[in-house]
């Protein structure tokens, strides 16, 4: 009987297991599939990302500006409105400042990373001159 037991909480041991196993927040550069050396590309991703965010948080703002000239409009659901609306411009203006700051951080590590690669050009065409 308690082999029966056993057998039967197996598969929700082993799905446990694996769960929490599980990477629970993948990097951007897994979502996208961008390497993590091209930074163009990264600051490219998080600038759209803080385009899509900027509509969004446009778009709340508009509507508890909506709210707030008609709150008549909504009933007894109007303060559930206005809090998850107050809410989502809250979250939306995060989101904006990170993605702008992340855009900023790596468009600074491509520049970097460019003037590293152009400087060991000019210490490779030093070192081949000095050969001849």
């Amino acid at each position: 009987m308690k082999a029966l037991k056993f057998l039967a909480l197996l598969p929700l041991l082993a799905v446990t297991l694996l769960a929490s196993c599980a990477q629970m927040n993948p990097s951007v550069t897994a979502q996208t599939g961008i390497a993590r050396n091209e930074h163009n590309a990264l600051a490219s991703h998080y600038e759209n990302e803080a385009k899509e965010a900027e509509a969004k948080l446009q778009k709340n703002k508009e509507a508890l500006e909506e709210y707030e000239a008609h709150p008549y409009y909504y009933g007894r659901q109007g303060q559930d409105v206005r809090s998850h609306t107050s809410a989502n411009i809250r979250e939306y203006e995060r989101t904006l400042k990170e993605s702008r700051s992340n855009a900023d951080l790596h468009r600074r590590m491509a520049m970097e990373q460019d003037h590293q690669i152009n400087k060991a050009k000019i210490n490779l065409d030093r070192d081949s001159k000095a050969v001849r």
